[in-house]
């Protein structure tokens, strides 16, 4: 009777195994929706610190997958328009990009700049500052969401530099919508927080944005 049993019981898990096999080990997390309104209500609030803040904390440009482009090349290959012209070493020599934030179309990589949607210095402020140094080379590695990372002019980049929505906008006026659902679908990803001028900042945008909304999958 025991020796049935356990034949029994045997023949139950080998039978449970390819279910098992099939459910993956991390389930894919499912994207979230929102409208922009109520996504920048569901960020947290918190007071700034850049207390400790370097650039060098977050290790950027990597080549996480190991196949000769590093995460400037990939966002440059990612984002041309046309097939893109790559030189040795996935040195990008030319193709075509749409600069959103100033309505620019670009020819010469050596143009572009790579933009954190969410600045370095403005992660590090919003609760990067505790992160392990793992969690924050793949934030300055994104190539995950689409749009943490983006290719626009060196010159709005550098316009731009680390400030948050209070304190610089797109030049383009066609793009402040967009700019502000990318921004606050980086910090939702992130889960990291605004301070209140700069939620007061992306709720005036987001009263002026109609129906915009917000996808992100969380980090």
């Amino acid at each position: 009777m025991v020796t049935t049993t356990l034949r029994a019981l045997a023949g139950a898990v080998l039978a449970a195994l390819p279910l098992l096999a099939a459910v993956p080990a991390h389930a894919e997390e499912p994207a979230r929706h929102l409208s922009l309104a109520d996504a920048v209500t569901a960020l947290p609030l918190a007071a700034e610190d850049r207390t400790g803040y370097q650039r060098t904390s977050f290790k950027h440009w990597v080549d996480a997958d190991r196949d000769g482009c590093n995460t400037r090349a990939e966002v440059l290959l990612a984002e041309s328009r046309v097939p893109a012209r790559v030189g040795p070493g996935c040195r990008i020599e030319a193709g075509l990009w749409h600069s959103y934030y100033d309505d620019q179309q670009v020819t010469e990589p050596r143009a572009l700049d790579i933009d954190h949607m969410v600045p370095l210095a403005e992660a590090w402020d919003s609760g990067a500052s505790q992160w392990s140094a793992k969690r924050r080379e793949a934030y300055a590695n994104d190539l995950t969401a689409e749009r943490s990372l983006v290719a626009v002019t060196a010159k709005t980049n550098r316009s731009k530099a680390d400030q948050d929505p209070a304190q610089w906008l797109p030049p383009s006026g066609d793009a402040r919508c967009t700019y502000a659902s990318d921004w606050v679908a980086t910090k939702l990803r992130w889960h990291l927080t605004v301070d209140s001028t700069e939620r007061e900042a992306l709720r005036r945008l987001a009263a002026g944005c109609g129906h915009t909304s917000v996808e992100y999958t969380v980090a």
